[in-house]
C-alpha cells in the first residue's frame, strides 16, 4: 500500500507463493475431476439403462447436492483445519469415484455415490476458498482468485471435450479411476505445499460449540451485514444472464442455426468472461469495486437485444459480450470473503455459494417457462430486462453500503 492506496499485483509475485500454487494446482485437478466424473457416469448409465431421459436425470443430480449441502457441510472448513478438511474431502471423493468404477454395482448405488461425491466437494472448496485469502493477501487474493476463475471457465469450454476423450479411450471405468487419480494428487499437493495450519474458530482448547448454532451464525451474519448482502445480491444477478445457456439449443434452432450454432453460442459466454476477468485485473482495486453494479447491469443488458433475433454472428458478440462484464463476478467474490471475519469464512462461502446456484437454477426455470410460452428469444428478453432492474437495485445498495463505511 502506497499513500493509502492499494498497489495493483502482478502475476509473478502471486505465482511465488509456494503454498498458492499447491492450491491453484489442487483446485484444478478437483475442477477436472468433477468434470470428467459428470461425462463418465452419463456415459455409463446410458449404457446400462439406453435411456436419454434417464442419463439427464442423472447428470442433474450432479447439483443437487450442493443446494442441500452447500451451507450445511462447508461450515466444516471453519470447524476443523483447512488443510485437513480439503485433504479428507479428496481422499474421499477418491475412494467413491473408484468405487463407482465397480461394473458389478446396480445404478441406484452408483447414483448414491455420486451424491456422496458431490457432497463432499463442498467443505473442499470451502476450505479452499477460506484457505485462500490466509494465503495471499490484498490484490494479490484478487488475482490468485482469477487465475482460480479464468481455470474453471477454460473447463466449461473444453473439460466435457477432453473428458468425453478421456472415456472413450479408456472406456467409463477407465474414466472414473482417471478420475479418482485427480482427487489422490489433488489431496498430495494439499499435504506437501499447504502449510497446516489451527482452525480459525477454535484456537483454543476448549469445547467446540454446537454446530448448527455455527450454522446459524454464518447464516445470520451475512444477512445482517450491508456489505456482505449487497455483495450476495450483485452475485445472484448471475440468475438472469445464465439463462442464455439454458436457452442456447432452442434459441439457435429459432434463429435457424441448429445444433452447430449452439455449441458456438454456449462457448461465447464463457470466453468472454475469461476475457474480462484479465482485463478486470489490469485496473485498480478501488475502479473495480466503483463498477461492480455498473457492469452487472452490463451483463443483462445484451439479453434484451435477443429479441430482435439478429443472427447468429450479432448474438455471438451480444453473450460474449454479456460474459465479459460478467468478470464483475471477480471483485465481487473477493471483496465477500475478504470483509468475512477469517472463523466465519467457510460458513459464510457456503452461504453465498447456495444463493449463487439457486438463482441460477431458478432463473433457468423460469426462462424456461417463459420460452415455452412464447418463443426463446422473448424470454431472452424478458429476463435480460429483469436483471437489469435486478442489477441497478443490487448496485444502489452496494454504493450505499460503501458511502456508510460499512464496505471496503
Amino acid at each position: 500500500m502506497v499513500g493509502g492506496v492499494i498497489e495493483r499485483a502482478r502475476w509473478r509475485d502471486v505465482f511465488g507463493h509456494a503454498e498458492f500454487r499447491a492450491l491453484f494446482l489442487a483446485g484444478v485437478l478437483s475442477t477436472a475431476g468433477d468434470q470428467l466424473a459428470r461425462v463418465a457416469l452419463s456415459v455409463l448409465v446410458f449404457e446400462r439403462t439406453d435411456s436419454a431421459g434417464l442419463t439427464a436425470l442423472t447428470y442433474a443430480l450432479t447439483y443437487i447436492p450442493d443446494l442441500l449441502f452447500g451451507p450445511l457441510l462447508a461450515g466444516f472448513a471453519d470447524r476443523y483445519p483447512r488443510r485437513r478438511v480439503m485433504i479428507v474431502t479428496d481422499l474421499a471423493r477418491a475412494v467413491l469415484v473408484a468405487a463407482m468404477a465397480i461394473h458389478a454395482l446396480p445404478l441406484i448405488a452408483v447414483i448414491a455415490l455420486l451424491l456422496g461425491l458431490q457432497a463432499f466437494g463442498s467443505p473442499f472448496y470451502a476450505a479452499r476458498a477460506a484457505t485462500l485469502p490466509v494465503v495471499l493477501t490484498g490484490d494479490h487474493y484478487v488475482l490468485g482468485k482469477a487465475a482460480n476463475d479464468m481455470v474453471v471457465q477454460f473447463s466449461q469450454v473444453l473439460g466435457f471435450g477432453t473428458g468425453g476423450v478421456v472415456v472413450v479411450a479408456v472406456g467409463t471405468s477407465g474414466g472414473l479411476l482417471a478420475d479418482s487419480a485427480t482427487f489422490l494428487l489433488s489431496a498430495l499437493l494439499v499435504a506437501v505445499g499447504v502449510r497446516a495450519r489451527p482452525a480459525p474458530a477454535h484456537q483454543d482448547d476448549g469445547p467446540k460449540p454446537n454446530y448448527f448454532k455455527e450454522l446459524a451464525a454464518g447464516t445470520s451474519l451475512v444477512l445482517r451485514t450491508p456489505r456482505l448482502r449487497s455483495l450476495v445480491a450483485l452475485a445472484t444477478i448471475a440468475g438472469f444472464y445464465v439463462t442464455v445457456e439454458g436457452l442456447a439449443v432452442p434459441y439457435a434452432n429459432e434463429i435457424g442455426d441448429g445444433a452447430k450454432g449452439a455449441g458456438l453460442l454456449l462457448a461465447a459466454s464463457p470466453a468472454g468472461a475469461v476475457l474480462g476477468m484479465w482485463l478486470i485485473t489490469l485496473w485498480p482495486p478501488e475502479r473495480r469495486m466503483r463498477l461492480l453494479g455498473p457492469l452487472a447491469v452490463a451483463a443483462c443488458v445484451p439479453l434484451v437485444f435477443c429479441a430482435l433475433r439478429p443472427g447468429l454472428i450479432p448474438t455471438l458478440a451480444l453473450w460474449a459480450l454479456s460474459g465479459l462484464a460478467s468478470a464483475y463476478h471477480l471483485p465481487t467474490s473477493a471483496a465477500f470473503v475478504q470483509a468475512v471475519p477469517d472463523n466465519r469464512r467457510g460458513q459464510a462461502f457456503g452461504v453465498a455459494s447456495t444463493a449463487l446456484k439457486s438463482s441460477q437454477g431458478i432463473g433457468i426455470l423460469i426462462a424456461g417457462a417463459i420460452a415455452e410460452q412464447s418463443r426463446p428469444s422473448l424470454a431472452l428478453a424478458v429476463v435480460g430486462a429483469a436483471g437489469v432492474a435486478a442489477a441497478l437495485a443490487a448496485g444502489a445498495a452496494w454504493t450505499r453500503a460503501r458511502r456508510t463505511g460499512t464496505a471496503p
